[in-house]
């Protein structure tokens, strides 16, 4: 049987998504192995805390969402109620999971700023208009989204044969923002650089610039696979963003605690609440 271009390349396009999501599974669960003993020690010794609740959403949520992509990449695609399901979940796990993330980079950039209450009601309220923007446009996208049966045998996974020119508008915003908190934390390192030079404060500085940094990039890339590619290849590189910005977080937020219970263990200088993150305090 002879079958079209399209069923072909969209077959494809299925393939390299299940190869994709099964390699992502794979490296967050090396990651998770890796940084077994590390993530336990903080999880056991750190104290109770928002940021410790949010770190354990951060950390653990990207195992549901793999599972839920897995899942939708083995499932036969017959079933088009099933797929839209799926996808509604994918893409409020995804979204969940970046705003977690951002909040650590959030709550730091405040904390750089001095707790800043003005600071921080705009930065606030531009992330919340944003993040209102993007799941209208999200959930327009997949309301509307039609599924389609891919007539090729052993093909599975779930196929939109019709996406929205809106779904890079998403992107935009958060490279913006991500560009906005990056210049933040450049102009308040240059001001207080000469002034604050100790280990936490730079390791603090370098975790925001870097992170932010992905953010653009990561979202840059996405704006033009969501322009120039089919659905399922941008959908695994949405996928891919929102794994990879987990794992800095998370492996950042072990980082700095890290850092700071060797400071004050070594020479009780330095001073940081971890547990909420709400005031930083170096002594020279």
């Amino acid at each position: 049987m002879e079958y079209s271009i399209e069923d072909v390349a969209a077959a494809r396009s299925l393939q390299f998504a299940k190869y994709m999501y099964t390699s992502m599974a794979t490296f967050w669960t090396y990651d998770y192995a890796c940084s077994l003993h590390e993530e336990w020690t903080f999880l056991l010794r750190s104290h109770w805390s928002k940021m410790k609740g949010l770190y354990i959403a951060t950390r653990y949520l990207p195992f549901i969402l793999l599972i839920t992509n897995l899942y939708m990449s083995f499932t036969p695609n017959e079933n088009l109620v099933k797929c839209g399901m799926l996808v509604n979940i994918t893409s409020g796990l995804g979204m969940i999971l970046a705003i977690c993330a951002d909040c650590f980079f959030i709550i730091r950039t405040y904390v750089f700023w001095n707790k800043n209450k003005i600071l921080l009601a705009a930065i606030v309220g531009t992330y919340l208009s944003f993040v209102v923007a993007s799941v209208s446009i999200i959930v327009d996208t997949t309301a509307s989204a039609a599924y389609a049966t891919i007539p090729i045998p052993d093909i599975t996974g779930c196929y939109q044969s019709s996406t929205s020119d809106q779904i890079f508008i998403p992107f935009v915003l958060f490279s913006v923002f991500g560009l906005g908190l990056m210049i933040l934390t450049l102009i308040r390192a240059i001001h207080s650089w000469q002034r604050n030079q100790s280990h936490l404060y730079v390791v603090l500085m370098n975790h925001n610039i870097l992170y932010y940094a992905c953010v653009f990039l990561f979202s840059v890339m996405n704006i033009f696979t969501s322009l120039l590619l089919q659905d399922s290849y941008q959908t695994v590189l949405d996928g891919v963003q929102f794994l990879a910005l987990a794992i800095i977080a998370t492996r950042m937020h072990i980082h700095l605690w890290q850092t700071n219970q060797h400071l004050r263990g070594s020479s009780g200088l330095v001073h940081i609440r971890l547990s909420d993150m709400s005031s930083v305090n170096v002594t020279a």
